[in-house]
């Protein structure tokens, strides 16, 4: 995958109110109780349902081994009321470090931009499974994909507002014009935050849902956005 430029910044319509702390930056140092830095700081943040966890056997492949892998069931955001929570649907295995990266992608920029554009929280995500040992694109030869050691996460529809009345937004059909600009922002803001972001349009692999992942490219300064 080449490297590319993507533009790196978003503006939100409607600033989040202070009420749930920013994630901090990760780091893997362990805490007294052998708990790591990075799964302590998560843990406590009110609202964040996240647990250690192991992935399934791989066969020892090193290519394959995430570090530090939690199951991630919700991660908290800040709401005009409160603290609120995001869930995920179904809980993805990631590394800590991709799951903090996340938590503060989504409290910072997409909730945000669902209350700017729909004057709605953002309650739930349907996403792909994480963790998964396999090649790029599924391939059968070639690099192995940023799944494999839980870095990356494909994002299929974002649930804006209630169970009861909610508004689903799927990456590959949006309705409308206000879906198209919602996508179009979230896209731009993960562009900054995230080293790689691919949605519908870059290749057909990634054609209805929005990949992002945090594998490093060559340069640290470095991002891939289509």
């Amino acid at each position: 995958m080449p490297d590319g430029a993507g533009k790196t910044e978003t503006r939100s319509a409607v600033p989040a109110p202070a009420a749930v702390p920013a994630p901090a930056k990760a780091d893997s140092a362990a805490s007294p109780a052998g708990q790591s830095s990075c799964l302590s700081a998560l843990a406590a943040i009110p609202g964040n349902r996240v647990t250690p966890s192991a992935p399934a056997s791989q066969n020892g492949d090193p290519a394959c081994r995430v570090s530090e892998p939690v199951r991630v069931e919700a991660l908290a955001i800040r709401g005009p009321d409160g603290a609120t929570a995001v869930s995920f649907e179904p809980p993805p295995l990631l590394s800590c470090t991709m799951a903090r990266t996340l938590a503060d992608w989504l409290d910072r920029s997409v909730q945000p931009l669902a209350r700017g554009h729909f004057e709605r929280d953002l309650v739930s995500l349907r996403v792909g499974g994480g963790h998964e040992c396999r090649r790029r694109n599924r391939a059968t030869a070639g690099p192995v994909s940023e799944h494999a050691t839980g870095q990356a996460l494909d994002i299929f529809a974002f649930k804006l507002g209630s169970a009861k009345d909610g508004l689903q937004v799927v990456v590959e059909k949006p309705k409308g014009l206000a879906e198209n600009r919602f996508l179009d922002a979230v896209r731009q803001a993960a562009c900054g935050a995230f080293m790689t972001t691919l949605g519908p349009g870059s290749d057909a692999a990634h054609a209805n849902h929005l990949h992002v992942d945090i594998q490093e490219r060559r340069s640290r300064a470095s991002r891939f956005c289509q």
